[in-house]
């Protein structure tokens, strides 16, 4: 049905134009025009078993995908062969092949190269868990993280996905980003298990705070007792890299720890420099 309520400034700033349109329907026929296949159906095998908590049968992978035994059997013997797939007693799961690949990555590598040793810095001065998220085909993963010095921490393992629009990093990410960029990310957005609805409008509002406050700051809506704590980190010619992340949890004994106030401070600290480190020559200043 056509929408006939009158967007707001805001929400026309992620509303898809006809042109947008357009492209995407031109992009579908190129991609149906040089389909591939059989990297279809590798890929499809990757992603399934990068899902699964147990090690799949042939059969089992075959029954999930929906495509027959004969379709998937030498997919699977050829990537076992390159090493993505380890095989034991006919059952087949994800080696770590694809987790080097993406340490390879020579951006990634740079920016966690780089902001590690100021992450130690800030989770021993805060004496909280820190995590650092980059933004990736609709969903925010954590590409580094350091847990508090404490007995316990509450942290995120690298390599997690969280969502896009329930989480103080995502709505960083999303704040410091053009609005094409942005109505293209959201555009992208793949839920996530457990993802709380919330409406464009809302969503927005929470965006466009973010942007003028200059971070996110807000009670988990996945952890109860959980506040987040995101800042930006920019890179050269004011391009957003990363979110730098800060899970605060308090502790109720006699042990004093920096407050959330001192906490936020660090990580302010913390994201302008590593944002100059990146090359970037205005933020923070």
């Amino acid at each position: 049905m056509p929408r006939t309520q009158k967007m707001t400034t805001q929400e026309s700033a992620i509303a898809p134009t006809a042109a947008d349109i357009d492209d995407a329907a031109a992009t579908g026929s190129a991609r149906n025009r040089y389909a591939a296949p059989a990297l279809d159906k590798g890929l499809d095998i990757l992603e399934l078993l990068s899902r699964s908590e147990q090690m799949l049968t042939l059969n089992q992978i075959s029954r999930q995908l929906g495509r027959s035994v004969n379709e998937i059997f030498r997919m699977v013997v050829t990537l076992e062969q390159r090493g993505y797939l380890v095989a034991d007693n006919d059952h087949y799961r994800l080696s770590l092949k694809l987790f080097e690949l993406a340490h390879h990555h020579q951006p990634i590598r740079s920016l966690v190269g780089t902001a590690l040793p100021h992450m130690r810095e800030l989770a021993n001065r805060a004496v909280q868990s820190a995590h650092l998220t980059v933004y990736e085909a609709g969903r925010v993963i954590v590409v580094a993280q350091v847990d508090s010095p404490e007995r316990w921490a509450f942290g995120l393992k690298v390599g997690a996905l969280v969502s896009l629009t329930d989480t103080a990093s995502g709505h960083v990410l999303l704040a410091f980003r053009d609005e094409a960029e942005r109505a293209r990310m959201l555009a992208d957005h793949v839920h996530m298990d457990g993802e709380q609805e919330i409406e464009t409008a809302q969503l927005m509002r929470q965006i466009e705070d973010t942007r003028k406050r200059g971070h996110s700051r807000m009670e988990s809506r996945q952890i109860r007792g959980v506040v987040n704590l995101s800042y930006p980190v920019m890179g050269a010619n004011n391009r957003m890299l990363a979110a730098l992340n800060v899970p605060y949890i308090e502790r109720i004994d006699k042990k004093v720890n920096p407050s959330l106030d001192e906490v936020q401070g660090i990580v302010q600290e913390i994201s302008a420099r590593l944002s100059r480190l990146m090359g970037d020559s205005s933020f923070g200043s």
